[in-house]
C-alpha cells in the first residue's frame, strides 16, 4: 500500500522491489492502446473505480493467491497537492481474501518531480520508504476501519521520517 503522488509512483516502487510487481490502475488508462499495452506489460490490472470493479478485483485476487505482489494506491488517485489523502477501505477485502501481509510504502518527492498539473516530469529527488509489515494474522484480526487507520498511520510515519 503506497501513497500516490504522481505517475512515477508505480514504476519507482516496482523498480525498488526484487520481485515482479503488479499494480492496480484506473481502467480508463487502458483505453489508449499504446499506453494500455505498456501498463499491462508492466503488470497493471485495470480497475473500474466508478462501478463495482469486479473483474479487476477477481484478477487481483488470482494474482495474490499465486503469491504475486500487488501494489495498491488506497487513496484512489494521485494527490492534488502532494499530501496524503484519506485512504479508501477497498484494499481491506483484497488483503483479507488474499490472505496476505500488507507492506506500507511512502513515496516522497514524486509530486515535486511530476505534479498532477504538469504534462511532463522534471528532475528532482524522489525517495521511497518501506515497512514495517502488517502481517496476515494482524490483517485478519483487524476490522476494516482499524486496518485503514493502521495503514494510514504507517504511511504517515514513513512520510514524516523523510
Amino acid at each position: 500500500m503506497s501513497n500516490h503522488q504522481s505517475h512515477l509512483d508505480p514504476v519507482l516502487v516496482g523498480v525498488a522491489c526484487r520481485r515482479q510487481l503488479n499494480f492496480l490502475a484506473r481502467e480508463t488508462l487502458f483505453d489508449f492502446a499504446p499506453l494500455g499495452w505498456l501498463i499491462r506489460s508492466l503488470g497493471g490490472v485495470p480497475i473500474n473505480r466508478e462501478g463495482s470493479g469486479l473483474s479487476g478485483l477477481k484478477e487481483t485476487l488470482k494474482r495474490l493467491k499465486r503469491q504475486e505482489m500487488v501494489l495498491v494506491f488506497p487513496e484512489g488517485t494521485r494527490s492534488a497537492d502532494g499530501q496524503l489523502r484519506p485512504l479508501k477501505p477497498g484494499f481491506c477485502t483484497l488483503a483479507r481474501r488474499g490472505k496476505v501481509a500488507v507492506l506500507p510504502v511512502a513515496v516522497t518527492g514524486a509530486y515535486q518531480a511530476w505534479p498532477r498539473r504538469r504534462r511532463f516530469p522534471r528532475p528532482g529527488r524522489v525517495q521511497l520508504r518501506f515497512g514495517p509489515v502488517i502481517t496476515d494474522t494482524e490483517v485478519q484480526a483487524l476490522t476494516d476501519d482499524e486496518l485503514v487507520i493502521k495503514v494510514e498511520r504507517r504511511i504517515s510515519d514513513l512520510l514524516e521520517a523523510g
